[in-house]
């Protein structure tokens, strides 16, 4: 019985925290402090971003010392660019879907802190 109602609790609290959106996680009680607090996240994904991007630049000019090619390097700056175009233009998709309404700023920093995370996460997996 107590599996049952440990299996409840846990189905009933994980999707919560897994689905959760980076204004959720800011809470607040107004579209001003969330957004403020949104803002504020942004940069800092941003920033750690940078850092990991600097991570894998270094990385990537090793390896193309050690092979005596310069491929990585401009590989790399080139998917950079790319996902930035890609962020820029998906988030502002995604700010139209608000139609012109308040949240429209708290999504587009939403969605920006969200694909960040993921480029931050993807840039260290070939960091040697």
């Amino acid at each position: 019985m107590r599996n049952i109602a440990a299996g409840l609790v846990l189905a009933l609290c994980v999707p919560s925290g897994v689905f959760a959106d980076p204004a959720t996680e800011c809470g607040g009680s107004s579209q001003v402090e969330i957004g403020a607090c949104v803002a504020e996240t942004l940069q800092r994904v941003d920033a750690t971003v940078d850092i990991y991007l600097g991570f894998a630049m270094r990385s990537a000019e090793e390896l193309d010392s050690v092979t005596g090619r310069a491929v990585t390097v401009p590989a790399l700056e080139a998917a950079q660019a790319a996902w930035s175009a890609y962020r820029d233009a998906h988030c502002d998709y995604v700010g139209a879907t608000f139609g012109g309404g308040s949240g429209t700023g708290i999504g587009i920093d939403s969605c920006k802190i969200e694909l960040g995370r993921d480029r931050a996460k993807e840039l260290m997996r070939y960091v040697q």
